[in-house]
């Protein structure tokens, strides 16, 4: 008789995720997925008609607000151009804000079973994926109504989405990681949401925003992960001036937060019981 047993040192414990022990516990990830998937409209009147009226709610408040108020010229019908920066920001804010709770939120697991704990907020991240998907749908539908050809960059725009992902998952992240321990970051994290929507080229070029800022605050609203990715993934579509340079400070934020999320999450990981 075999006796199969984990046992876990913490005097072995390495500073990176073990990839290969996230593997072995993906039918657990399936399983999370699953149950987020089914109960995240169980009870509601609408169910997933909610993960199409909320983009659409947002996009009008922004062609009324920008397109019609402030007067914002684009190259592209302003729907369109408004959908495009949605299409990625809609799936970076639900990370943002469902993997950043989601230890919390799944506590009572966490005291009692050992798993990788790094499964939560990539389940949520999963889930993310719907909302992904039917932004890309509405899009899709606008540049049809609007008769938009998309440009010889398009192949380019699975790269940028991608970018989006892991920007969205590196913040979920150290999010996940940080509100174990500093609980204020459920009050932050909302307030993060609202003012990324306006920090982002998304309502607006990033142009327009380089033409009231200095010099020197370019670089910083670059900063902003997401804010490279999305005028990427429109010049992608649609063509255009391509971006500038400042675009690969974004990229570069990307890659230094995915990878010291990582190893900020393992650090904290074997305490999370404790704390939650």
């Amino acid at each position: 008789m075999s006796n199969n047993h984990k046992i876990i040192d913490a005097s072995h414990s390495s500073i990176i995720p073990d990839f290969k022990e996230l593997y072995r516990y993906k039918d657990l990830f399936i399983t999370l997925t699953w149950r987020d998937f089914r109960v995240r409209y169980a009870q509601t009147t609408i169910g997933m008609l909610w993960a199409l009226l909320q983009p659409v709610v947002t996009l009008a408040i922004l062609a009324l607000v920008f397109g019609k108020f402030v007067g914002v010229k684009t190259d592209i019908p302003y729907l369109l151009f408004a959908m495009t920066g949605m299409t990625i920001w809609t799936y970076f804010s639900f990370v943002m804000t469902n993997a950043g709770s989601s230890i919390i939120a799944s506590q009572g697991m966490v005291k009692k079973i050992y798993f990788p704990r790094l499964i939560i907020p990539l389940s949520k991240a999963a889930v993310g994926l719907i909302d992904l998907a039917i932004s890309l749908v509405i899009m899709i539908i606008l540049m049809f109504y609007y008769g938009v050809v998309p440009s010889a960059n398009v192949w380019l725009a699975p790269v940028f989405l991608l970018f989006g992902m892991i920007a969205a998952l590196a913040v979920g992240i150290w999010l996940s990681a940080l509100t174990v321990r500093y609980r204020d970051f459920q009050h932050i994290v909302p307030f993060m949401v609202q003012i990324g929507l306006y920090i982002t080229p998304i309502a607006y070029p990033a142009e327009f925003a380089m033409q009231q800022l200095p010099k020197w605050a370019a670089t910083i609203y670059y900063l902003n992960p997401i804010a490279g990715v999305v005028q990427g993934f429109r010049w992608a579509v649609f063509g255009g001036e391509a971006p500038g340079s400042l675009m690969y400070v974004s990229f570069a934020m990307i890659l230094i937060l995915f990878v010291s999320g990582l190893f900020y999450f393992k650090k904290v990981e074997d305490d999370m019981a404790d704390y939650v």
